[in-house]
């Protein structure tokens, strides 16, 4: 079943201290955070598929001069059949109300997770 509500995604950073209206709390990095400890991320889901190949994310290695042609990369990745299938879990997160892509990246302009919200709420996604 589809519906043309529009969904309702944010970006946080996983170390900031939850929110009630987050919705659905999902780490979107192929890492698990440096010094997080499990106990405390305080989150329902942790789902690496989305995160950028490894060889994307080293080839990048945040900068932000880079960051045109990585986010057109990433988007590449998410068209193959793991990227639909992770795009798919996240968008079921996301129609029972808000979801929160949550990433450690400390540059959240810059990083995966605000490309994967774009793709997530995009129309043409």
């Amino acid at each position: 079943m589809t519906t043309n509500r529009a969904l309702d995604v944010q970006v946080k950073r996983v170390y900031d201290d939850p929110e009630p209206d987050d919705g659905v709390r999902v780490l979107v990095d192929r890492l698990w955070p440096r010094g997080l400890a499990k106990d405390r991320a305080s989150l329902d889901a942790w789902d690496k598929e989305p995160a950028p190949s490894d060889e994307l994310r080293r080839w990048y290695g945040h900068d932000p001069a880079r960051f045109e042609e990585f986010a057109d990369r990433y988007r590449q990745e998410l068209t193959t059949a793991d990227g639909r299938a992770a795009l798919d879990r996240l968008r079921d997160h996301a129609r029972t109300g808000r979801l929160t892509l949550l990433t450690a990246t400390k540059d959240l302009p810059h990083s995966h997770a605000t490309v994967l919200a774009d793709v997530l709420t995009s129309r043409r996604a």
